[in-house]
């Protein structure tokens, strides 16, 4: 367990401290914004779940924070999952192992709570990966030309697409009811009411340059099943209007919704490219775009994740085969994690248990979380030389069975 240097404390971060809070985030992620522009905008986090350190004259100098994700998707399954946020060290206090202390404590407290994963999205990629986190799950993002063709859906000429601005307090309830009706690896629902008003809030110093946040409302049989919100940016050029359509959010049930909502997205006036949010891999429109080659895809890290404990995490989720092998796991943070593991069960659930058995497989508690999502195919860790086949043939069926039909994603950063 890594501990802080002399001098130094870990310490609750309450309400009343939001401005050392700030404070230090803003010095950990610089930013364009003024101090009093900072101050206005919504803080979502737990605050009883804040914590911070403070150097040895009380002034606080480092920040955490988890998000209670009570019923977030894994395969097959929602579970409890800590989601880590808001993590960042002042610059005159790295170096000293402020970080790890941190994140030592974010995993003792979300076992305590009875956590078995942590998940979080990474400011910088290399830094996560040394405490166990593994990329589990990758979003595409798209520059698609107004007018892209798509292909013809039926039933989309029977989804009603409404275009408003956006009113918290108007849509709020009914958006988030809507995205919390998916049950994707890695979609994780915005479950508390700080949360809820801090992704809707839309202060004007974090527009850009473009307009309020507009919403796209799909309705079918008189109920509204799906949405989209974006905002557009002008832009005038010697051929005319280049504006941009910066898409945020898209949530589409089926086919038909998504052919109706890209529909609209793609034929705005005055504009001439969309820029999407955060898609999974395999989102509909990566085959409704009957040219993709055009849209310009290109992935990037979406959700990093954290096997906290391993018997409990292995058995909450389902498997897409039926399974039968030992694992042999090192964790250099959770020894109680570190040994061989006999997982057995299928799409109906599964037993985890200590075993003495010859291993099958071995591989780092990273690698572990990179495959739990059924993101990362445990045969294309192999390649990579980040897990060991040690029985010959056991690799092919364990990866299948740890794999899903949906690829994960989170449609927004937390």
């Amino acid at each position: 367990m890594s501990t802080l240097p002399a001098g130094y404390r870990a310490v609750d971060v309450p309400e009343s401290r939001r401005d050392h809070l700030l404070e230090v985030d803003t010095w950990a992620f610089p930013g364009a914004l003024t101090d009093e522009q900072v101050r206005a905008l919504p803080v979502p986090l737990a605050w009883d779940r804040t914590r911070g350190v403070e150097a040895p004259d009380g002034e606080l100098v480092a920040i955490h924070a988890s998000y209670p994700f009570s019923r977030f998707p894994v395969p097959g399954a929602r579970i409890p999952v800590a989601g880590l946020t808001w993590v960042g060290v002042h610059p005159g206090h790295r170096r000293r192992g402020l970080l790890r202390a941190m994140i030592t404590e974010h995993v003792t407290r979300s076992l305590a709570r009875g956590e078995a994963v942590s998940a979080l999205f990474a400011a910088e990629a290399p830094i996560y990966g040394r405490f166990g986190y593994g990329l589990a799950a990758r979003d595409l993002r798209l520059t698609i030309p107004r007018g892209a063709a798509l292909r013809d859906v039926p039933g989309a000429e029977d989804v009603r697409v409404r275009v408003e601005r956006l009113d918290p307090s108007r849509h709020g309830a009914l958006l988030h009811e809507v995205h919390g009706t998916s049950d994707r690896p890695g979609w994780a629902t915005r479950e508390t009411e700080a949360l809820r008003e801090s992704y809707l809030a839309d202060p004007e110093p974090l527009r850009d340059g473009a307009e309020s946040v507009r919403v796209l409302l799909a309705e079918r049989d008189g109920r509204t099943v799906g949405y989209a919100l974006f905002r557009r940016r002008s832009a005038w050029e010697v051929p005319g209007p280049r504006g941009t359509v910066r898409v945020r959010e898209v949530v589409a049930p089926d086919a038909a919704v998504a052919r109706a909502l890209w529909g609209v997205l793609l034929d705005l006036d005055l504009t001439a490219t969309v820029e999407t949010g955060m898609l999974a891999p395999d989102d509909a429109i990566t085959h409704l775009l009957v040219d993709l080659r055009g849209a310009e895809p290109r992935t990037a890290d979406n959700l990093w994740v954290r096997v906290l404990d391993v018997p409990s995490a292995l058995a909450a989720r389902r498997y897409a085969a039926p399974v039968d092998v030992v694992l042999d796991v090192t964790d250099t943070l959770v020894e109680g994690n570190t040994g061989r593991w006999h997982l057995h069960g299928g799409p109906d659930g599964a037993q985890v248990g200590r075993t003495e058995a010859a291993a099958h497989l071995s591989l780092d508690v990273r690698e572990l979380g990179a495959a739990y999502l059924g993101g990362s195919s445990l045969t294309s860790l192999a390649g990579a030389g980040l897990v060991t086949e040690l029985e010959p043939g056991a690799l092919a069926p364990a990866a299948t069975a740890f794999g899903w039909p949906e690829a994960p994603v989170c449609s927004w950063v937390f």
